[in-house]
């Protein structure tokens, strides 16, 4: 087992829980009203976003945000979609929106226990395809990794159109764990290049 890998994996899926929990104070579960489609829409929004600032560069940005931030929020959409289709006792959207006081009855604790389990799932998912892949990322350029959350976004907008069902390949949540493992080490590499300037 790589234990940097998973100290590292553990200090950014901290980071993004600690934005999640101050959203979640700022705004309440709101994004529980988005549709599905829209949850993957602004995962396909901060992947643009990411790939634009590397061609241009983010010198160049007129958004004081980095690639950085940008991770990190594709991850917590993604844990956000993971949630959705999991079964932990959440409303609908169609439901809230119906009856916003649905809202109301989602609690803190039943969110937060959420986004753990799910963090603490592709945990385990990296554990085994790193042990199986054997640290193969460490030698993809970080555009590849961009590059790769772009596909994955795609592939379930692809998914997605077609009711949902695959033929022969890995469904939506397969497609959603691997773009946080690429996030994951994407962000890892940005902050190794960070620490030789």
């Amino acid at each position: 087992m790589n234990n940097d890998l998973f100290s590292s994996y553990d200090k950014i899926t901290d980071k993004c829980f600690e934005i999640f929990e101050k959203k979640q104070k700022d705004y309440g579960p709101t994004w529980i009203l988005n549709r599905y489609s829209s949850l993957i829409d602004e995962i396909w929004r901060k992947a643009k976003r990411i790939r634009t600032l590397e061609e241009n560069g983010e010198e160049n940005a007129l958004i004081n945000e980095g690639r950085d931030v940008e991770y990190l929020a594709i991850i917590n959409y993604c844990v956000m979609c993971l949630i959705r289709l999991g079964d932990y006792g959440l409303p609908a959207d169609s439901e809230v929106l119906e009856d916003l006081s649905k809202l109301d009855s989602v609690t803190n604790d039943q969110l937060f226990t959420a986004y753990k389990s799910v963090t603490a799932e592709i945990r385990e998912l990296l554990y085994r395809k790193n042990n199986d892949y054997g640290d193969a990322w460490r030698s993809m350029g970080i555009y590849s990794m961009t590059d790769q959350v772009l596909i994955r976004v795609y592939r379930i907008k692809t998914i997605l159109s077609n009711g949902g069902k695959c033929e022969i390949s890995e469904g939506v949540d397969s497609q959603l764990k691997d773009i946080i493992n690429y996030c994951v080490f994407a962000l890892i590499k940005l902050a190794e290049a960070a620490e030789q300037r």
